[in-house]
């Protein structure tokens, strides 16, 4: 299983890196500082509002489907074919229930048109994610590498058309980046459902109310967590909007959108960890083999790119964001410096949280992300008013390091791990050596930019000699063919 982690998490991590820094420093950048940072805000705003209600769109019966898959592929038929009626019925929940949401938030016709394309692409990604789980359930890891990153690929044909194809005379409007996400998402999930077709053999779908009932009460806890989890990930920008006076408001959610996006393209590497985990996981508990290696792999891996990361973010954070935006002012880089910090945490959540859900333990899970929840409203209205979107900022790391470190907890005590000092003196003396090599590098004399390829260099150099990066190692697990 750790040959399989590794030579899957090679292809996934190479994948992206080629397609989504573009999407997101090249794409999605060029399109907030093309429309500005008031009307990037306004669409920001519904783009995260949209998310508040996602759950309704799956209801947990992803990370369901993806774990059951993975324990019990010979379920795919049946289940495929009855759990695709249930989506679309949910889909029409999530569409009544988000609108009547904005309506009483107070959407304007202008915002209820945009959220209506953008809900329509929540429904397609949902179900994009969905087809992926029993892609991913059969262990078909390098088809579903392809099938993650084929939506972006086509969002950066279409949007660049849009962007410097000159195919129009009128300026870019906020609406054709939404569009050309319809159209992107809506390719994916015809070819994602057509491999799932052939997989399951499908013929026709089926109606069956026992086992819709039978999926629904087998996924609430599933859901109930994912809904906790986009509560306490996205609210913070509806509520900069709603806690500030206009125009502050969205001037403030755009301020944190340049931040944010870099935090997002950050995240994004490390969730490709938990997408190859939760099905591995799920596989290993299931036949009773032990995950400690694996679990300390993965985290090893996650803490060496996230503590540089988010040190780097840190040292050189008002030169990465005048550099990705001219004229960004101080408030940006204090906030890129906070939400990457916060990348630590949730790194170290996409690996003791995936476990834990492999585990079925949900209660568990949804305790810490009511907390979470808890914490980050009430950090948010206190702060938001005071230093505006850079409190958001601190409300998110609160939220992110205290979940974190509950399920570290837990993962020690379900799985009863032996407390290894020596790995954890590597990782202290990784994070106090990078903290060094950030602090030296960043006072020579040289262009930021070689300073910073220094420290990224010397960072690697250190995680080789402490061991958290072994090169050996990886190459005798993928030549292993256990």
């Amino acid at each position: 299983m750790q040959r399989k982690f590794i030579t899957n998490l090679i292809l996934l991590i190479s994948l992206n890196l080629l397609i989504k820094p573009f999407w997101i420093l090249g794409i999605d950048r060029s399109v907030q500082n093309l429309v500005g940072l008031e009307t990037y805000g306004f669409y920001f705003v519904v783009f995260n509002f949209s998310f508040l209600f996602n759950i309704l769109l799956d209801l947990g019966i992803t990370n369901f489907n993806n774990r059951n898959i993975a324990q019990h592929r010979q379920l795919l038929n049946k289940h495929f074919s009855r759990i695709i009626v249930v989506r679309f019925m949910l889909a029409i929940l999530y569409l009544i229930v988000t609108f009547t949401a904005a309506l009483i938030y107070g959407f304007n016709a202008e915002q209820l048109y945009l959220l209506g394309w953008i809900a329509f692409n929540q429904f397609l990604l949902s179900l994009i994610l969905y087809l992926r789980s029993n892609i991913s359930g059969l262990l078909l890891l390098r088809t579903d590498s392809l099938i993650s990153v084929l939506d972006r690929l086509l969002m950066i044909l279409f949007c660049g058309v849009l962007l410097w194809g000159d195919v129009t005379s009128q300026a870019f409007r906020i609406e054709w980046f939404v569009y050309a996400q319809t159209a992107a998402y809506f390719i994916t999930a015809l070819i994602a459902f057509s491999i799932v077709m052939v997989k399951a053999e499908f013929k026709r779908i089926y109606w069956n109310w026992p086992f819709f009932v039978m999926i629904l009460k087998q996924s609430l806890p599933f859901a109930t967590l994912v809904l906790m989890m986009s509560f306490y990930n996205r609210i913070d920008p509806v509520l900069i909007n709603k806690l500030l006076p206009d125009p502050v408001g969205e001037i403030q959610v755009g301020i944190y959108a340049q931040a944010f996006r870099l935090f997002d393209a950050a995240n994004q590497i490390a969730f490709l960890f938990a997408v190859l985990l939760l099905p591995i996981f799920s596989n290993m508990i299931k036949n009773k083999k032990p995950v400690v290696h694996i679990v300390k792999l993965a985290f090893s891996l996650l803490f060496t790119i996230s503590v540089t990361v988010a040190l780097s973010s840190f040292f050189y954070a008002s030169e990465i964001m005048s550099m990705l935006y001219p004229g960004a002012n101080i408030e940006s880089s204090r906030i890129l410096s906070i939400l990457m910090f916060g990348f630590i945490a949730v790194s170290g959540i996409y690996v003791f949280g995936t476990l834990l859900t492999a585990n079925g333990s949900l209660k568990q899970l949804n305790i810490i992300a009511g907390s979470a929840i808890a914490l980050n409203l009430l950090f948010n209205i206190i702060l938001i008013p005071q230093i505006q979107a850079v409190g958001s900022a601190y409300a998110s790391l609160s939220a992110q390091t205290i979940s974190v470190i509950l399920q570290a907890l837990i993962v020690q005590r379900i799985f009863k791990f032996r407390m290894n000092f020596n790995f954890l003196l590597s990782l202290v003396a990784f994070a106090a050596g990078v903290t060094l090599a950030g602090y030296l590098t960043s006072s020579f004399a040289y262009n930021w930019i070689i300073n910073l390829a220094i420290m990224l260099t010397i960072s690697f150099l250190l995680a080789w000699i402490l061991g958290l990066l072994s090169i050996k190692g990886f190459i005798s697990i993928i030549k292993n063919k256990e």
